[in-house]
């Protein structure tokens, strides 16, 4: 009956609120939030089923124990027990009514009602995908490699010696290696199943098998160029499950492997190596970076997210903060709060422009309507998802709300520009590990496609609205700058991405570093070339800011 009642409830509190989608939650936070709720439907339901099991457990218990008692006294002489009258009707009564009460409890209706209640709950409730799982296994990686974290800290809820979650058990340890696995991302299996391993031998209730960790360990480790320890762990695997069948092929294979090694490597009759000394064979040689200037891009990029790469102290000294009126009256009496975070080219901070009333209403419109963050393909010019871009995004117009409309007003009075031709309002929420890999805003000369349905021109200014603090990472970094803005609520960021000849400016290339912990919410407005003109004239000499 309680059950029922509270399948009644749930089904009258969902069928009250509008249907969700379950598509992508690990994109954005704001879906992830989504599920906390479906997680507290599913225990209460568990919780009621659990209640009525231990209930008939009991009714069961007592049935075993009147049973047992009555049986018992039979067994030492049933001529006399049964002579009495009670006792025969009360043997007979166990074997008919009683035994039918048995029956009914242990019908299975129980279960089937618990697991339509599951189903019921999967077509009404968010739920995350196979996908989501796999994307949010991906993104911890991501956050492995950019921070440079630990495997055995991650697996003990710590982030940058921070402790934000409960310690992993072998089991969760296992499940990000075997969504490694099957990404053919065999590095970030051998480090995750080897904490599982791990953790398999602290733990008192195991939560997984040490057979299925090895089996995924051992062709990971041989994926990694290790083919010794590969059958060291196959031996070990066939010892716990003599007839495993793919760990006995492939430990035929190891074998083959290693004997067509050893025999490659024997020379001559002495049978000596070819090869260097296994001592030797050890020593890594670290590469020399003359500059830092010299490295790849993806490195400096990540170097920027953990804070290692400053700009030069000549260049800081020349930064300055002000205050900004743009020759504006209303701003003579109100001025904007600068900061200068680079001078060529000119990227400035907007200090305490949003209010908290402005990002919540920004917010509360965009959520309903947060969709996959796309990327436009620069050949095609068609929008596309990313495995290099994972947020969420919804575009606002001015006349939904005057919030917004203020909001834009306000990028005129803080660029000098019209938004008259501008993009709508973008807002993003990154979801785990939400990141945004090196790009431009603008569109380059062979991407003759882009914005051409706006008819507007190319983008040839940013302004990027932060709308939450982040703990830890999702700063925007401009790699060839050296120069790394970090979240900061109601703070601003504003840059050109164009010439003054109209010509792209490559130094904007940015990207947004992947989310550490904290939810990351941005807005941004896009001003596009038409209606500038007048506003920001073109400038005399070639490539001048």
């Amino acid at each position: 009956m309680k059950t029922l009642l509270f399948l009644m409830a749930t089904t009258a509190l969902l069928l009250a609120r509008p249907q969700l989608v379950q598509a992508e939650v690990y994109t954005a936070l704001a879906d992830m939030e989504g599920l906390l709720e479906t997680e507290g439907v599913l225990i209460q339901s568990l919780s009621t089923f659990i209640n009525a099991q231990e209930d008939m457990l009991n009714q069961l218990k007592r049935y075993h124990a009147d049973f047992s008692r009555e049986h018992a006294k039979a067994s030492q002489d049933a001529q006399t027990y049964l002579s009495n009258p009670i006792n025969a009707y009360t043997l007979v009564k166990h074997l008919t009514t009683d035994w039918k009460d048995i029956e009914n409890l242990l019908d299975d209706n129980k279960m089937k009602e618990f697991q339509n209640n599951v189903s019921f709950y999967h077509s009404s409730l968010k739920f995350p995908t196979d996908e989501d799982l796999n994307g949010a296994a991906v993104a911890l990686m991501r956050l492995q490699d950019t921070y440079k974290l630990d495997t055995s800290a991650v697996a003990k809820g710590l982030i940058n010696g921070v402790q934000y979650s409960t310690a992993l058990t072998a089991g969760d340890c296992f499940e990000l290696g075997r969504q490694s696995y099957n990404n053919k991302d065999f590095y970030h299996t051998v480090q995750w199943m080897t904490e599982a391993l791990q953790r398999y031998n602290e733990e008192t209730n195991k939560t997984i098998t040490k057979a299925d960790i090895l089996e995924y360990l051992a062709f990971s480790t041989y994926m990694e160029g290790n083919v010794h320890s590969a059958l060291e762990m196959t031996n070990e695997l066939l010892t716990l499950v003599p007839n495993h069948n793919r760990a006995m092929g492939n430990k035929v294979y190891y074998l083959q492997d290693i004997a067509q090694k050893d025999l490659v490597k024997k020379r001559g009759e002495d049978g000596s190596a070819d090869a260097v000394s296994l001592s030797q064979q050890l020593v890594v040689t670290e590469k020399k970076v003359g500059d830092i200037d010299e490295l790849p891009e993806r490195e400096l990029y990540e170097r920027l997210c953990r804070g290692e790469v400053k700009m030069s102290l000549a260049k800081e000294s020349k930064l300055k903060c002000r205050y900004l009126h743009n020759e504006n009256p209303f701003l003579f009496l109100a001025p904007f709060k600068v900061e200068e975070a680079s001078l060529s080219p000119k990227i400035l901070l907007f200090h305490n422009v949003l209010s908290d009333a402005e990002i919540e209403t920004i917010k509360h419109l965009a959520q309903p309507r947060l969709k996959r963050a796309t990327v436009q393909n620069y050949k095609t010019g068609e929008l596309e998802v990313a495995s290099y871009r994972i947020s969420k995004s919804a575009w606002l117009r001015e006349e939904e709300h005057p919030h917004i409309a203020t909001v834009v007003k306000r990028v005129e009075d803080m660029t000098g520009l019209t938004c008259e031709t501008a993009e709508e309002l973008q807002v993003v929420n990154y979801g785990i590990g939400g990141h945004y890999e090196p790009h431009f805003d603008f569109a380059r000369r062979g991407e003759t496609n882009a914005f051409k349905s706006l008819g507007t021109g190319n983008r040839i200014a940013t302004t990027l609205f932060y709308m939450s603090d982040v703990p830890q990472g999702g700063a925007t970094v401009f790699p060839h700058l050296r120069v790394a803005l970090y979240p900061q609520k109601g703070t601003a960021a504003f840059w050109h991405n164009l010439y003054r000849n109209g010509e792209g400016d490559y130094r904007t290339r940015h990207a947004a570093c992947p989310v550490l912990t904290g939810s990351k919410w941005v807005s941004n407005k896009w001003l596009h070339e038409r209606g500038q003109e007048l506003l920001r004239k073109c400038g005399l000499t070639v490539n001048e800011d």
